[in-house]
């Protein structure tokens, strides 16, 4: 029996209707993704699922004692006090209670006459179960209890929430973009927990490899339409386009036989004789039919303001150190080269020093030791995951154009309205006020002044939150064929992978490694942790007998065609190892970077799949040899 089931639910908030006859059910245990471009209604969907709105038009079933949390979007504005009070504000009115006995019971002085009374009305409403329940959910989510709230980052306050959400026990749990602003630590943790939930998870995300670990199922909101996916996210995306598709043939046709009865009506008095009302009264039927078609939201069209070429050297750090006040270490001897057209990812636990880094090497700070040389004819344009540089006293064509009618972008002089259109603001969205924006279209809103801006050296920090998968497919892209510089932080894993071509990755104790490739590619290269070293034990009394071998396990016999592979396989393997190091060694050459950027592209896919061809042999290999 479904746990909760919307029939023909309707939700508008001004405008089209967000929600239009909405049917949806979902079941114990079920895992859904929840998509839809920025603005289709997925945040609203979780408030009626959660009960916190009210649909205009249809009917919601729910089973009886269904309990429903969610973890919002955005840090909620009232959480505040110790760890503690907020995941016990889960817990409704006696979490209240609790949180008002611990705040007394911690209180220098204490009131005793006030704790007493607290403690008095905790035994009569038997909350000490809650206050068990609570410590429970802390100790399980690995949290301090007593520590403060405010005081936490980004990514243990939203821990915090989470466990604030799971305190009820509840059999569904709705989650609205859980990875914004976690470090890829904390997603794979997070990942891990969501795996072995066993009650049923509704859950936003643009994290496409979070998406594809957990979905079960995904539902897509479209044009207030909601649609059911079963399945992963690679059969998704076959059957959606097969669906759009269909929709477009089938739109064409209807706009052709549209066209010929609009042609037909305009030959006047023949038209309107008695026996063709009939038709008339159906071709009124078509144009409201079509007046009434909401089409499909289109894709923002991204376009970098080019500058001239910087200098071939764009960064040289050598032996840099940065400390914290008390003396640890954040950045040790740190040195790097950054040439022309490198795209480097930034990866490492949120607090590692990964902004401080990206300050140091743009010359913004200053190291304590070591040295940092920036390279000539450097223009930078710098995307702030805080959004800083959005002045909020403007509205979103101010920020954009800062008093200009036009903007240079691409070689060409656009409108600064028709710019933003671009990034899929309409004109009374690019003149309204900027806290008006959602934080999807903030994002947009910052990538069309960073794009506005001529650069040669590209600097982001986590520009992927908020953002739907189409808009981030099409940034990947931008990127990708972006001629200057990229340096890049991100803990979203395929935005990575498809981007950057080297990652710097904060190893701890101020130390940073250098490694080819994307995220994906950092995990195959990283050095295996030390095994620990076996305790030096006293000398024997006795000798001690020669260990007996351990029988070799029997091999499996090989079928002749498993036979005829193995034995092809060290060839096959010593070729692609060559062509790999010649593809290596081609990018080392003084004028490689000097081609053009389609050139540079196509070598780093071809040797990435060279890569993988190469990886998939050794796992062969193995599999056939063991």
């Amino acid at each position: 029996m479904p746990l909760i089931t919307l029939n023909a639910v309707d939700v508008g908030v001004g405008g089209p209707p967000l929600l239009e006859r909405a049917e949806l059910a979902i079941e114990p245990g079920e895992r859904i993704a929840l998509i839809g471009r920025n603005g289709a209604g997925k945040s609203t969907l979780l408030r009626v699922l959660a009960g916190e709105l009210e649909p205009d038009d249809g009917a919601i079933r729910r089973q009886d004692g269904l309990r429903v949390s969610r973890l919002e979007q955005e840090v909620p504005a009232g959480a505040a006090g110790s760890v503690f009070d907020v995941v016990a504000g889960g817990l409704g009115a006696q979490g209240a209670l609790l949180a008002e006995y611990h705040r007394l019971a911690h209180a220098s002085p204490v009131d005793t006459a006030a704790l007493a009374a607290v403690q008095a009305r905790i035994e009569r409403e038997g909350a000490w179960e809650t206050e068990r329940r609570v410590g429970e959910t802390l100790e399980r989510l690995g949290l301090d209890g007593e520590a403060a709230f405010a005081a936490l980052s980004g990514g243990l306050k939203r821990r915090v929430l989470l466990a604030r959400a799971l305190v009820s026990a509840p059999d569904l749990l709705l989650l609205d973009e859980p990875t914004n602003h976690l470090d890829i630590a904390a997603i794979d943790w997070l990942e891990g927990f969501l795996r072995e939930w066993r009650g049923a998870l509704v859950f936003v995300t643009h994290d496409r490899r979070f998406l594809r670990a957990l979905a079960t199922r995904i539902v897509e909101i479209d044009r207030g339409q909601v649609t059911s996916w079963p399945g992963d996210w690679e059969n998704y995306l076959r059957r959606r386009e097969e669906r759009l598709n269909a929709q477009a043939q089938e739109q064409a046709r209807f706009d052709k036989l549209l066209a010929q009865e609009e042609a037909w009506i305009r030959q006047g008095i023949k038209a309107r004789r008695t026996r063709d009302e009939g038709r008339v009264r159906r071709l009124k039927a078509m144009r409201s039919e079509r007046a009434a078609r909401r089409e499909q939201t289109g894709n923002v069209r991204m376009q970098a303001a080019q500058s001239s070429a910087s200098g071939r050297k764009v960064i040289e750090a050598r032996d840099v150190a940065f400390a914290f006040a008390d003396g640890r270490p954040l950045l040790r001897d740190v040195s790097t080269t950054v040439l022309r057209g490198d795209r480097i990812g930034l990866v490492g636990p949120n607090g590692s020093g990964k902004t401080t880094l990206l300050r140091l090497l743009l010359g913004e700070l200053a190291p304590q030791s070591g040295s940092v040389r920036l390279g000539t004819q450097l223009e930078v344009a710098y995307f702030d995951q805080y959004r800083a540089t959005l002045r909020e006293d403007w509205n979103a064509l101010e920020n954009v154009a800062e008093g200009r009618e036009f903007v240079e972008v691409g070689g060409a002089r656009k409108h600064a309205i028709g710019y933003l259109q671009d990034f899929l603001f309409t004109p009374e969205r690019a003149r309204a006020p900027i806290a008006r924006l959602s934080g999807g279209e903030r994002n947009r809103l910052l990538l069309a002044k960073l794009f506005a801006q001529p650069s040669n050296l590209l600097v982001m920090d986590e520009p992927t939150n908020d953002l739907d998968v189409e808009t981030l497919e099409l940034l990947e892209e931008l990127l990708g064929d972006y001629p200057g510089t990229l340096l890049l932080v991100s803990h979203d894993r395929d935005f990575l992978d498809n981007v950057v071509t080297s990652t710097l990755v904060m190893e701890g104790e101020g130390r940073v490694g250098e490694y080819v490739g994307g995220y994906s590619d950092w995990l195959r290269q990283r050095p295996e942790p030390a095994a620990p070293a076996r305790a030096t034990r006293a000398a024997p009394s006795a000798p001690e007998p020669a260990p007996v071998p351990a029988p070799a396990p029997q091999r499996r016999k090989l079928s002749y065609k498993d036979a005829r592979e193995l034995e092809a396989l060290p060839a096959r393997i010593e070729a692609l190892e060559a062509a790999v190091a010649a593809s290596t060694e081609a990018m080392h050459a003084p004028g490689f970077f000097q081609q053009g950027a389609d050139a540079i592209a196509r070598h780093n896919t071809e040797l990435a799949a060279a890569q993988a061809e190469l990886d998939e042999a050794y796992r062969r290999w193995e599999a056939l040899e063991g």
